[in-house]
């Protein structure tokens, strides 16, 4: 019986395995076409050859197959000619050519000590500059804050690793008394020593408030994208709001008043916008308290003047002191000048005129054309701003650093306490009350600790790698927490390390020189009413030292021989 012929249906398909052996008798287009015309030696018909092996892609070079005549991978790993394709070259030479560049743009260390190389092998990005300071027996004073240390040694950090519990509780307990801890210039067997493994604890606290374990609160200025996302009740509730900037108020009261107390050297107010450094009164060579912020804009001046805050510019007025004696140095090389050649003052060139002048003479030229009537003139707002595009030129600048002293500063305390600018109102930050940073304890401050761990990494030195020890703090680094940590390396590393120091850059302008203290300022005296303020005597004798670093900060700090050089 025939079968019927169904509409649309193609009689090809009916067997498909037919159609998969024509496939397969095909020869691929990479084989010549002789070979697939090539006899068979029993003189059966041409039959196409079996295809190569595929090359496994995840295999190495070496074990992949290879044809007769192929060159070995030495010689297929050749550089190709000028001519060439620079994709001709395969993908491991390429990697083996940036490795080849990436050693030769590295400088070999000349000592294992040097921390520029170092770092280097540790991917740490340290721009050092050139010319290093003279070996000192101490590092001037950094008033800025530190966001991370790393220290770096050919002895091992074994000694600050697993602190036992009563080694830690130790270490707690002589913070909070203020002992004072004196080490040997050079200890024995730093692992085994319980004394220096508990200064070392007493060294890594510090004080905050407010405390959310859940937000980092240190930096605040530029911290919207790690703050983002985490949660925050208050940002919604203006009654949450009331009671967390209330209890701040009391914080912060209770800091001023130990600093006045002179039981408190310096704290630390970290808004989203600025940063205020309060100081006692002895420290940064000056005899009163003082308090300096940074940066500044013109409305906040504006508002500070509003509530007769009194304050100066110190960098400004710096600049204008310096601008003013190299213009009178360039007259006077003028005047000579003149008296060389035989002229005078008056046949010599008028005086630029001044921004004075240019404001009363500005529309002079109108009433010489006879249209004063028909132009609008400024008004008296235009004109204010104009002369204070400068002052506004400088918002946002390390320029703009503000520096108020003595009772001006209790001012300054209650004038942050009622300022609604201090806390954002918008974005992440939104109703969180700035950060206090100090190193002793005041009222509703939470005790914390900075992240320490030792790393061990291999270094080059004379064509070889050798052990390089490193030890890593982690955190809001307070000026005393610097010097305590370099004092009990120095006896734990023999007197050989070096640090590599990141800065929290808008505090680095705390370092600028500040007004000069009265004639009669007793650094002696004022030495020892600040005596119980907590911090070690070697460390205050650092403090009390008037700032020379200028709007930098130190970036490396090495000792050697028990001698320090550092790098701004």
């Amino acid at each position: 019986m025939a079968a019927s012929v169904v509409p649309g249906y193609s009689p090809g398909f009916k067997k498909p395995p037919a159609t998969l052996r024509l496939k397969r008798k095909r020869p691929r287009r990479s084989e010549p076409a002789a070979a697939s015309a090539a006899p068979s030696p029993c003189g059966e018909a041409p039959r196409a050859p079996s295809a190569p092996a595929r090359r496994n892609p995840f295999s190495s070079l070496d074990n992949a197959p290879r044809a007769a005549g192929t060159p070995e991978p030495r010689e297929r790993g050749r550089r190709p000619s000028a001519g060439g394709s620079p994709s001709a070259a395969p993908f491991w030479q390429l990697l083996e050519a940036v490795g080849e560049d990436r050693h030769a743009r590295r400088a070999e260390p000349a000592e294992r000590t040097d921390v520029l190389a170092l770092t280097h092998d540790l991917h740490l990005p340290v721009a050092v500059p050139e010319v290093p300071s003279s070996p000192r027996h101490e590092f001037p004073a950094d008033w800025s804050i530190k966001t991370r240390l790393l220290f770096m040694s050919s002895q091992p950090f074994t000694w600050a690793e697993h602190l036992k519990a009563q080694e830690e509780a130790q270490g707690f307990a002589q913070h909070c008394r203020a002992t004072e801890t004196n080490l040997p210039q050079s200890v024995q067997e730093p692992k085994l020593s319980t004394e220096l493994r508990c200064a070392f604890q007493q060294s890594l606290v510090y004080w905050l408030h407010p405390s959310l374990p859940w937000l980092q609160l240190f930096p605040r200025i530029g911290a919207d994208r790690k703050i983002a996302g985490k949660a925050s009740p208050w940002s919604q509730d203006e009654a949450l709001q009331q009671v967390l900037m209330s209890d701040w108020a009391v914080s912060f009261t209770s800091l001023y008043n130990l600093l006045k107390a002179k039981l408190c050297p310096y704290f630390y107010v970290c808004t989203y916008q600025f940063t205020v450094l309060f100081r006692a009164a002895g420290l940064a060579g000056s005899d009163v308290i003082t308090a300096v912020i940074s940066p500044t804009t013109r409305g906040l001046r504006e508002a500070m003047r509003n509530e007769g805050i009194e304050f100066s510019l110190p960098l400004v007025e710096d600049s204008r002191t310096r601008k003013q004696k190299n213009s009178e140095v360039n007259l006077e090389m003028e005047v000579a000048n003149s008296l060389e050649v035989g002229n005078s003052m008056e046949e010599g060139e008028e005086p630029a005129p001044s921004d004075e002048d240019d404001d009363d003479d500005s529309f002079s030229w109108l009433e010489e054309m006879g249209v004063q009537d028909k132009v609008k003139k400024p008004d008296a707002i235009s004109i204010k701003l104009r002369k204070e595009k400068h002052e506004v030129q400088r918002d946002h600048r390390p320029e703009s650093l503000a520096l108020v002293k003595g009772t001006n500063a209790f001012t300054l305390l209650n004038f942050l306490i009622n300022c609604k600018s201090l806390v954002a109102v918008a974005g992440p930050q939104a109703g969180l009350p700035p950060t206090l940073l100090s190193p002793v304890a005041f009222r509703g401050g939470t005790m914390q600790t900075l992240k320490a761990r030792s790393i061990n990494a291999k270094a080059r030195v004379d064509l070889a790698y050798e052990d390089v020890f490193s030890l890593e703090i982690v955190g809001p680094v307070l000026p005393h927490s610097l010097h305590s940590l370099t004092m009990l390396l120095k006896a734990a590393q023999r007197g050989a390390f070096s640090a590599a120091l990141y800065t929290h850059e808008p505090t680095a302008v705390f370092n600028a020189q500040l007004d000069q203290a009265s004639p009669a300022f007793s650094q002696e005296t004022l030495h020892k009413d600040l005596l119980t303020c907590g911090l070690h005597p070697k460390t205050l004798d650092q403090l009390s030292q008037c700032p020379t670093l200028g709007k930098s900060s130190i970036r490396f700090l090495e000792m050697r021989d028990y001698a320090y050089t550092w790098k701004p």
